[in-house]
């Protein structure tokens, strides 16, 4: 998994800027040796903002860039001189990537269109000058504001691929198999449990120029809720499907008692991943005769749809694409409401990690914002 361009999980440090002090300043003119305070404001510190970009697919960017950090504002002048604000710093992002805080895996926001941009960490506020204090009793404020301090944060970016169609099955059930046939994606195709280590993506031809993304989750096992095999670095990825497609060999001991895991496993990772769409299908059914079929239907779960497909000798494929884009196009699948459950930090906290150590000095960042006074008699 280290040397794989397939990066859906990463841990950065962000720091926002710091604002700017406002000016203490007092107006000296030729002719007017006395004209008053007019310090400016200081400027606002960079924001961190998060941007959606349909260009990037994975997060490889940012392993390599750790630290990421907005410029500071600049402090207030004479004359009511406003400081410079410092530089926004944006982090793009393939859409579909959810922002957690990596001390308490609180959900911070999520990124689903291109172009969209939310502020993970604000930009601290100038300080006010001296300029605003004036009063009629007090005519020479020698003080000003100091700027808003810098906000930083661990943050852990996880991508959650956008696909209509998510395929879910235990390791050699055969979605690798399907997916290289109903569409010109080329996964890794071989006879052992665990070929897929990264999800795949592949784009399905329909009927009249139409046509659907279907996503190749590695293979699921009893347990990945809780951390066995590849389950529970890929189950996010299920996450962000409109439908569940199961699938089950024909081989199986038994189809029901599998499908009934798989469940489990879904709702144990996420209870909101029940309430999707499912659809079962039948793979490797090229050995199957019609007595067999009708043998094995009635043991098939009632409450989902289901088909006998074969990728191999093509036997079934057609209706399922039929079966798919119906439930793709239905009303209340197109609807997406769901919620993204909390990070469990003990669960991630070796993915992709790094240490404190890791942080630069910023102790030059720590100045003392207090600006001397000048007391020259006003």
């Amino acid at each position: 998994m280290a040397n794989s361009n397939f990066v859906d999980y990463v841990k950065i440090y962000c720091r926002s800027g710091k604002g700017g002090a406002g000016s203490t300043h007092f107006h000296r003119e030729k002719y007017i040796p006395k004209g008053g305070p007019d310090g400016g404001d200081g400027g606002r510190g960079g924001h961190i903002i998060l941007r959606g970009n349909k260009d990037y697919w994975t997060l490889l960017h940012l392993r390599y860039t750790r630290h990421i950090m907005a410029g500071h504002g600049e402090s207030g002048g004479g004359s009511r001189s406003f400081g410079a604000d410092g530089k926004d710093v944006y982090i793009d992002v393939p859409c579909g990537t959810v922002a957690y805080d990596a001390e308490t895996g609180q959900f911070l926001c999520d990124i689903t269109e291109d172009k969209q941009e939310v502020i993970l960490l604000k930009g601290g506020r100038g300080g006010l000058g001296n300029w605003h204090f004036r009063t009629a009793t007090n005519q020479t404020p020698r003080y000003a504001q100091p700027g808003e301090p810098m906000q930083e944060k661990y943050v852990i970016l996880e991508l959650k691929v956008l696909g209509d169609v998510g395929l879910v099955g235990f390791p050699n059930a055969g979605k690798s198999t399907l997916l290289s046939v109903v569409s010109a994606a080329k996964p890794e195709i071989a006879n052992y449990p665990f070929t897929t280590l990264v999800p795949n993506l592949g784009i399905v031809e329909y009927r009249g120029g139409k046509s659907f993304c279907m996503a190749d989750i590695p293979g699921i096992i009893e347990g990945a809720s809780a951390g066995k095999g590849l389950g529970l670095r890929f189950l996010r990825h299920i996450e962000r499907n409109a439908i569940l497609l199961f699938l089950i060999p024909a081989d199986s001991n038994d189809i029901n008692k599998e499908y009934q895991i798989l469940l489990h496993e879904l709702e144990e990772y996420n209870p909101d991943l029940i309430r999707k769409q499912r659809v079962l299908a039948i793979s490797k059914s090229d050995m199957l005769d019609d007595e067999l079929i009708a043998a094995i239907e009635k043991e098939l779960p009632a409450d989902i749809p289901h088909i006998f497909i074969s990728s191999v000798s093509g036997f079934g494929i057609t209706e399922l694409k039929d079966l798919l884009w119906t439930e793709i196009n239905k009303e209340e699948n197109r609807i997406e409401t769901f919620t993204h459950r909390n990070l469990e930090i003990n669960k991630t906290s070796d993915e992709d990690d790094f240490n404190d150590d890791e942080v630069p000095d910023m102790e030059e960042d720590f100045d003392d914002d207090t600006r001397e006074i000048d007391e020259e008699d006003f």
